[in-house]
């Protein structure tokens, strides 16, 4: 961990490591289960842990046939509906109690290219206190293959709405590859940099994330 002040911004290297674990127990419904380090919005570091419970429709043929190597089988369906709760334990502050509700919207362009657009509602309670934020994150990935090795890089752009300072505050831009390792598990490395203008001065966050990601 480094913390180099900027002339007027305050720049960050962190790690943020994060498990998913998902299981699908019918054709339309999945629930999956998410434990991760955390540094979003230029809060501190924390853990963020909780179920989400997932619902898409129908399976579009020309996503399926983008994805058709891709672990993550919602990816096949225009729309994607999730509910989940998160409890973020914060070192030396009281927890914050997290409702998470999205709806992502995948849609194919030329060159087995995916869009993803996903909205996304962060309502947070601490300690008796109701704030939230607004998130928007637009991914752009497309499958590779290596002889019979499969595998997607993307990058992506998530703008972030924060009730609290009543404006939009943060910006994040990733860059990242989904590696699939048999029918179970894949990894996502990625590199993120955040502009977080909350508060003054400018934080400035360049994190590297490895995600590990289990289907059931």
């Amino acid at each position: 961990m480094a913390a180099v002040p900027l002339a007027a911004a305050a720049q960050t290297f962190q790690v943020l490591p994060e498990i998913d674990t998902y299981y699908r127990f019918d054709p339309n419904w999945r629930v999956y289960f998410q434990a991760k380090d955390t540094r979003e919005g230029g809060a501190q570091n924390t853990a963020e842990i909780g179920p989400s419970l997932d619902f898409h429709l129908k399976p579009w043929e020309k996503l399926c046939q983008i994805t058709a190597f891709d672990l993550d089988k919602s990816k096949e369906h225009l729309l994607l509906f999730s509910a989940g709760y998160r409890y973020l334990p914060t070192p030396g502050e009281p927890p914050t109690n997290r409702f998470e509700p999205y709806v992502t919207v995948h849609l194919p362009a030329p060159g087995r290219i995916l869009l993803s657009d996903r909205n996304r509602a962060d309502l947070d309670w601490k300690s008796g206190q109701f704030s939230w934020h607004y998130r928007n994150r637009i991914d752009v990935e497309q499958p590779w293959k290596i002889r019979s090795y499969h595998f997607s890089p993307y990058v992506a752009a998530e703008f972030w709405y924060t009730s609290q300072y009543s404006k939009w505050s943060t910006t994040s831009i990733f860059v990242g590859c989904l590696l699939p390792f048999g029918r179970h598990v894949g990894f996502d490395p990625y590199y993120e940099h955040e502009n977080n203008t909350g508060t003054p001065p400018n934080q400035q966050l360049n994190q590297l994330g490895l995600i590990l990601n289990l289907w059931f």
